[in-house]
């Protein structure tokens, strides 16, 4: 049975719609209100409150912490300050992604891993013999996303510090309403904000602060159906859905190298004995046979293909997961695995794993898509990522 999590007795109220989803076993809404267009446009245009309390956080502290870390992810956390966080993946011997997430380096032996699916046993497995000690602080450690425009001025109105100048992923401590947090410029939205980390206790009474002091710069709650929007123009991946863990994969090819799913800038090779770094040392010789790339359909074929029966266009203005072949002269290259009408573009885009030889922004490809119960194809242009990446996600703002 899925559990609430630390925020359900706030966000079980405001959900009007009812709309619940589970996630790693807890409620999360899926939009509060029934329709989610303004828990979308908080993110783009005002602020929202996102709960992301379900990732599963570990503690990694000792001696041999960095030793650790250095071991299971793909980045090299030496070259990591204090005070800056990593996103990274993980992967197995075979250098297929496990998973991706972030590590915050809190202190010098002392890191906090934020993954989409449970790995205790594989960092367990992955420090025999070594001096570290390693805890899941999951449930005692909850977690808010305030994601927007005016996520900043928010946030100054009832943090202890200035937070202007805190760089992109760099985190700070702080203090709301006499509550310790850490603070992150992090987030899942491609837009300007910031992830609050605190004991699972205070959470009603941070919630509070937030959307009290939130009200008058347009502060929303907003749930899962907005959140995939935002990162579908933001490009980001999501496990499970654009690519398939390498334990959970069934066969070959439904693993992943990092490489493959846009996130070979993740890899330094030029770090030793980390798990998987031989086999990435051979897939990056090779290249990649096949990538994640964003494409955008051509509205015209698909506004032709619902005129021709008498129809208005369909538009997805809910983000879709999961199947559509895409091809290349009547020949399947790929497969589409999210997509959707981005408000903010105005556009009906998609992110695709395509063969490598139609991986290059400006190629004409089709993309399948239904229309009422037949399966046609509408013309869509591979174009580079991110579909939307406002100035303001790094900006550094005067205090």
């Amino acid at each position: 049975m899925p559990y609430g999590t630390p925020f359900y007795s706030r966000t079980s109220p405001l959900c009007v719609s009812q709309s619940w989803r589970t996630w790693s076993g807890y409620l999360v809404a899926s939009s509060y209100d029934v329709l989610h267009d303004y828990e979308y446009h908080a993110i783009r245009n005002s602020a929202a409150l996102i709960d992301v309390s379900p990732l599963f956080k570990y503690e990694v502290r000792g001696k041999d912490a960095l030793k650790l870390v250095n071991r299971v992810i793909t980045r090299d956390a030496a070259k990591c300050a204090v005070g800056q966080a990593l996103y990274t993946c993980l992967c197995d011997e075979e250098g297929k992604v496990i998973q991706d997430g972030t590590v915050f380096r809190v202190a010098e032996d002392h890191f906090r891993f934020h993954l989409a699916d449970a790995s205790l046993r594989w960092l367990k497995l992955n420090g025999m013999g070594m001096n570290v000690g390693i805890q899941e602080v999951s449930e005692q450690v909850a977690a808010l996303a305030i994601q927007g425009p005016n996520s900043l001025r928010v946030l100054q109105e009832v943090v202890d510090i200035p937070l202007g100048e805190l760089k992109f992923f760099r985190l700070t401590s702080a203090i709301l309403a006499t509550v310790p947090l850490l603070v992150s410029r992090t987030g899942y939205t491609g837009d300007l904000g910031y992830e609050l980390w605190f004991s699972s206790e205070h959470a009603e009474r941070i919630w509070d602060v937030l959307m009290e002091k939130g009200r008058g710069l347009g502060i929303k709650p907003a749930g899962m159906l907005a959140l995939d929007i935002a990162r579908l123009e933001a490009g980001f991946i999501l496990l499970e859905v654009d690519y398939i863990g390498a334990e959970k994969a069934l066969i070959a090819t439904q693993k992943y190298s990092p490489f493959e799913i846009g996130l070979g800038w993740t890899v330094d090779l030029k770090k030793e004995n980390f798990v998987g770094c031989k086999a990435l040392r051979e897939a990056d010789a090779r290249g990649p046979s096949r990538q994640i790339v964003g494409v955008e359909i051509d509205l015209r074929d698909y506004e032709y293909l619902h005129q021709k029966i008498g129809l208005p266009p369909q538009i997805p203005l809910t983000a879709w997961r999961g199947v559509a072949p895409v091809y290349k002269d009547d020949l399947q290259v790929g497969h589409a695995t999210t997509g959707g009408w981005s408000p903010t573009l105005k556009k009906y885009i998609a992110l695709a794993t395509v063969a490598r030889e139609q991986a290059m922004p400006g190629t004409r490809l089709d993309m399948e898509v239904t229309v009422e119960y037949a399966r046609k194809t509408a013309g869509a242009t591979v174009v580079k990522l991110p579909f939307f990446d406002p100035p303001r996600k790094k900006a550094i703002f005067a205090s």
